[in-house]
């Protein structure tokens, strides 16, 4: 039997458990966010190994990283929400972990781009259901004044997850078949695999089922070690718990909330920049400044995320410090950290030197990501504890359908519209096409390979720093959250909640 939280009537005033298993929950919460990233961007690290093996043009390759996972992270994202809202959250978390896990290493056996967009999509439907739950655990375990700076912690898991996946991933993408099976022969393991023929498996297939497959032991982990808390047990006693909501209760709760909508279309449009650049980041890497799989991943990818990680962070510690004097300043923080974000991506893109481009994408990667524990601080925060992980369903359908959904074909079209437009720039009535350059011994001549090559790299580079000028919108989308937040907000914002 599930307690209320009439049954612990200390609870919003202290949170649920003792102080230090009320972080080791969160830490494991955001290693399972974190988990959640690795597997879902790992194959943005190992993006040109998969786009030349299936001979990809970038607006398929933006196709397949996009829209199918993020239609059906979508459409699972509600119901599993709604399952989360009525039943135990630590299991539903637990049991999709080991669903996208699984996924995740099947992606390493793909053998086309159907059996990989399924396998894709598996993974989709098992990580939509992580973030819902996650939040209403931590608004149940922390008050009201500690949730920005735990769902600021929590919300590190993305970039995180990203630094996991390049440190991992680029390395042993790099690698070749057979020296990862002289590598298992050495190490006393090569009878599990003495069937495969390791010369002709390639290092990004080694790399989905050896970053995939470790997941199934954190959900055992979370499944034993997280103890499912009393709903609303960390609010004040007035608020009741006491049965989950329908959807349209819920759905009447947010429709009135203007500072969500807002929020929701500023994190969706956010996202739709975000998916788009981190897809192409490692092919922009490999073509403008000719870098291996391995060192686009360490010596970009990884430092990166983990500046993109500070910045989440940081956002988070800023509100919470702000929040006193300054109510709203969940909602134009990040407003500003994103506006100003665009000229130091815009700037990267277009710098030739190694150590200035990573300055400026640092500068912008911290920027970028200091919004997003407020979206799940303002997504929680305008409804009843008994909507919490409806209400971050709904929003992660708009981020995941316009950003992820949307944005990596984005930049993946415009892409192979600028890749055009400079062949023929640079080649006045030329026949050649972004497909005829992607296409396996297509090019015999060394004049047309060059000409493709430059044309492809600089085609991305247009596209990314076009597709950045669109934070300039979400920033303005945060702003008019901002108006409306103090209002919106449950329980009192300013001293001694934000």
């Amino acid at each position: 039997m599930q307690a209320t939280p009439s049954d612990s009537p200390d609870g919003h005033l202290t949170g649920y458990g003792s102080p230090s298993y009320r972080h080791y929950v969160l830490i494991l919460l955001m290693l399972v966010y974190t988990l959640n990233f690795i597997d879902r961007t790992l194959i943005a690290v190992v993006a040109q190994p998969i786009i030349e093996s299936f001979q990809l043009t970038d607006a398929q390759w933006g196709l397949l990283y996009g829209p199918p996972f993020a239609i059906f992270y979508a459409v699972m994202g509600l119901p599993i929400a709604l399952w989360a809202d009525r039943s135990n959250r630590v299991h539903i978390i637990s049991l999709c972990i080991v669903l996208w896990s699984i996924m995740t290493a099947l992606c390493g056996v793909a053998i086309g781009f159907v059996s990989l967009l399924m396998f894709r999509i598996g993974v989709a439907i098992g990580e939509a259901g992580c973030t819902p739950p996650a939040n209403s655990l931590i608004g149940d375990y922390f008050i009201a004044r500690k949730r920005a700076t735990a769902l600021g912690v929590y919300s590190m898991g993305v970039t995180l997850g990203s630094v996991l996946a390049n440190v991992f991933g680029g390395p042993i993408a790099q690698m070749q078949g057979a020296d990862v099976g002289n590598w298992l022969s050495a190490t006393g393991l090569g009878w599990l695999f003495g069937g495969l023929d390791w010369v002709n498996i390639e290092g990004w297939r080694v790399a989905f089922v050896a970053v995939g497959l470790p997941g199934v032991l954190v959900a055992l982990l979370v499944w034993f070690t997280i103890k499912e808390p009393p709903r609303g047990y960390s609010d004040p006693p007035t608020e009741s718990s006491d049965s989950a909501p329908s959807w349209n209760e819920t759905f009447a709760e947010l429709r009135g909330k203007k500072s969500f909508w807002w929020m929701a279309i500023g994190a969706s449009l956010v996202a739709f920049v975000g998916y788009g650049l981190i897809s192409f980041q490692a092919p922009f890497l490999q073509r403008a400044h000719g870098l291996s799989v391995r060192d686009a991943a360490l010596q970009f990818g990884a430092p990166l995320s983990l500046l993109a990680a500070m910045g989440t962070f940081l956002g988070g510690y800023i509100t919470e410090r702000m929040a006193e004097r300054f109510p709203t300043a969940m909602a134009w923080v990040p407003a500003i950290g994103i506006a100003l974000a665009v000229p130091a991506y815009a700037a990267a893109f277009f710098s030739e030197d190694l150590t200035t481009v990573f300055i400026l994408w640092g500068i912008g990667a911290v920027c970028h990501y200091s919004y997003l524990g407020a979206q799940y601080n303002i997504g929680i925060g305008v409804v009843s504890n008994r909507s919490r992980a409806t209400a971050i369903a709904v929003l992660l359908i708009l981020v995941s359908l316009i950003g992820n959904g949307i944005g990596p074909y984005f930049v993946g079209a415009m892409s192979d519209l600028f890749m055009q437009q400079q062949l023929l720039i640079l080649e006045p009535g030329t026949l050649l096409s972004p497909e005829a350059c992607k296409a396996r011994d297509a090019l015999h001549s060394v004049p047309d390979q060059a000409l493709c090559s430059v044309a492809n790299s600089t085609g991305l580079k247009y596209a990314m720093a076009a597709t950045t000028s669109i934070f300039l919108l979400a920033s303005l989308c945060f702003l008019v959250c901002a108006r409306t937040l103090k209002e919106d907000f449950v329980a009192p914002l300013g001293r001694g909640t934000a």
